[in-house]
């Protein structure tokens, strides 16, 4: 396995509670942004000695700017730039120099005068005991590509002077990546590696401020690390990641979800070392915490919707109510821990069931991640830790988790509902690479493209998890901004959770109808939206004026339909959803504006 590195720039904070976190995270190694001294206390020689009191190697320095290809004055300078820095080196204790391709407007070209500016920088950290490696910035004046770094680095043939190669550099220009195993291992110094969404923006904005780690974005970095175990590299890899929400976040927590994006980026280039991703297969059961008064109007709505209440807890205040493949609990019993939630988040989804093909191997594998294996006494279950502290239960196809309550009825014969079709989460900004990550790495969940939702009070970022079967679909929502309406969902709920719940019907005209029978409430939705409806895709007056009837929502692509209701919110944070998909894959994107419109209708 590789050796583990972070750049101290990934995390926020002083660099004393950066270096804690990434020891605490179980790195070997760290590399130090110079800018970070600047927050310490001490002299170069105190940080050196901290970091190797914490059991860290410091692996490198970085970054020198501006180096290569420049006329005299400058070149002179650079040099003396040079002897400094290894001078500081020499205080912190540590031997490789990151030295980044000059941006600076009056370098000039040539890659032989670059690799004889190497040749002499090599030299003078050899008589030191040091080394420098080059790394091609994207947007360098003349050198942007990995494959002229590494060119400077072969012409310069010095001992001391290595190429150091970073996956958004690379992968963000779409360069190819054959020229990597033709580089002889003992000359990569350092490999730095980052993901990042795909985004239509400069390369320069792009890497300081939306860089992500392994797992969390879209770059193909399995390619890319395959490439590096064909160049049999088995040195540091470092995590380099400029990211706004990292920033803003414990160094703690992001030092875990890094250390956690390395382990995911080993399985990429070496999966035979990992116990094989489970395959997930839907969600078993949905508990909801509510008190006393909550759930008899919880349980109400619940039959209104068409559910039966199967079974009872002998000794407790636990129901289980069924309808097709979907099981609800109604959990109001005074102790326990969905007591103990319900008191911090009020009426809401606790914890969440999903069944794995293999249980063993689910939970080695979050043993592998380093997730602790929770042993909650509600449930005879195995859990991980969900959201906001909420339980993620595993389990296999089956009831065995049953047995403990009493059957009072059978569930539904001709249920209006079929199954779960997806569970909406909305969470602070900060946790949706994390949990976009825990998703893929440990439940082998795919991520959609990163959608932007249209909010009166600004925009929601979007991203579905699901498996290829599309039987287990997690929509993850996040709001940078205070007055969407996930974010007010954030404030009522005093941190993230599910919003919204939608089930699968064959027929949403017939079960609306059934629904309207029964007293259920539904949103309504604004007539103007239906003109445009109409505008837009020319639809049957029949249907049209149905849709208007039962107010559902309809999105048409070249391949299918898509319909979509929603009852009230409950409690004024979770609320329900209806649809039905027609060879339809995706979520309604075009309708949410609509419903946040009428939602926020209903609130006003």
């Amino acid at each position: 396995m590789y050796r583990t590195s972070i750049a101290t720039v990934s995390l926020s904070g002083d660099l004393k509670s950066k270096l804690r976190a990434i020891a605490q995270a179980g790195f070997e190694g760290v590399e130090l942004f110079e800018q970070d001294l600047l927050t310490f206390e001490g002299l170069p020689s105190e940080v050196g000695a901290f970091i190797r009191e914490l059991g860290l190697r410091l692996v490198a320095l970085q970054p020198f700017r501006d180096f290569e290809g420049l006329p005299e004055p400058e070149r002179s300078r650079a040099f003396e730039r040079a002897e400094r820095k290894f001078d500081l080196m020499e205080a912190l204790g540590t031997d490789l120099l990151l030295v980044c391709s000059n941006v600076s407007p009056k370098a000039l070209p040539g890659l032989d005068r670059a690799a004889e500016d190497l040749y002499e920088l090599g030299e003078r950290a050899r008589q030191r005991g040091m080394r420098v490696g080059f790394e091609a910035l994207a947007w360098g004046k003349h050198i942007q590509d990995y494959r002229d770094a590494w060119e400077v680095v072969r012409r310069a043939n010095h001992p001391a002077v290595g190429t150091i190669l970073d996956s958004f550099h690379i992968l963000a220009q779409g360069l190819p990546l054959s020229a990597i195993p033709r580089i002889p291992p003992e000359k990569i110094f350092l490999v730095q590696v980052a993901d990042a969404p795909r985004l239509e923006m400069g390369l320069l904005p792009w890497s300081r401020h939306f860089r992500s780690l392994p797992g969390q974005g879209q770059l193909p970095l399995t390619a890319f690390m395959q490439a590096l175990g064909e160049a049999r590299y088995e040195g540091f890899i470092s995590l380099e990641v400029f990211n706004d929400q990292f920033r803003a976040a414990p160094p703690h927590e992001v030092a875990q979800d890094a250390h956690r994006s390395l382990i995911y980026l080993h399985e990429l280039a070496h999966p035979e070392n990992l116990p094989p991703v489970p395959q997930s297969l839907g969600v078993g059961f949905v508990e909801f915490a509510v008190n006393e008064g909550e759930a008899a109007q919880l349980e109400d709505l619940l039959a209104r919707l068409g559910f039966v209440c199967t079974h009872h807890h002998p000794n407790r205040q636990i129901h289980l109510w069924q309808q097709g493949q979907i099981r609800f609990v109604v959990n109001s019993d005074p102790e326990g821990f969905a007591h103990n939630y319900q008191l911090l988040h009020g009426a809401t989804v606790c914890a969440l069931g999903l069944e794995v093909s293999s249980l063993p191997q689910t939970l080695e594998r979050a043993q592998a991640y380093r997730l602790p294996v929770l042993e909650p006494s509600d449930w005879p279950l195995p859990a991980l830790e969900g959201l906001e502290g909420s339980l993620l239960y595993l389990m296999e196809p089956g009831n065995t988790w049953l047995e403990g309550l009493t059957p009072v009825a059978s569930a539904p014969t001709h249920p209006l509902l079929g199954r779960i079709d997806h569970i909406a989460q909305v969470m602070p900004p900060a946790k949706l690479l994390t949990w976009r990550l825990f998703y893929r790495s440990v439940l082998g969940l795919e991520a959609s493209d990163l959608t932007e939702i249209p909010d009166p009070k600004g925009l929601i970022e979007s991203q579905a998890m699901q498996n290829p079967e599309r039987t287990l679909r997690l929509v993850l929502n996040a709001s940078q901004h205070t007055e969407t309406l996930a974010s007010r969902f954030l404030n009522a709920y005093y941190g993230g959770g599910v919003q919204h719940i939608a089930l699968e019907t064959q027929d949403i005209f017939a079960t609306l109808a059934a629904f309207k029978q029964a007293g259920v409430e539904m949103l309504p939705i604004p007539q103007t939206y239906y003109l445009d409806l109409e505008a837009r895709y020319g639809l049957e007056e029949e249907l049209l004026r149905a849709l208007k009837q039962y107010s559902i929502l309809y999105e048409q692509t070249e391949q299918g339909e898509f319909f979509q209701a929603y009852t009230k919110t409950f409690a004024d944070l979770f609320f329900f959803e209806v649809v039905q998909r027609r060879n339809y894959d995706g979520f309604g994107a075009s309708n949410a504006s609509a419903r946040i419109a009428a939602q926020l209708q209903q609130r006003a």
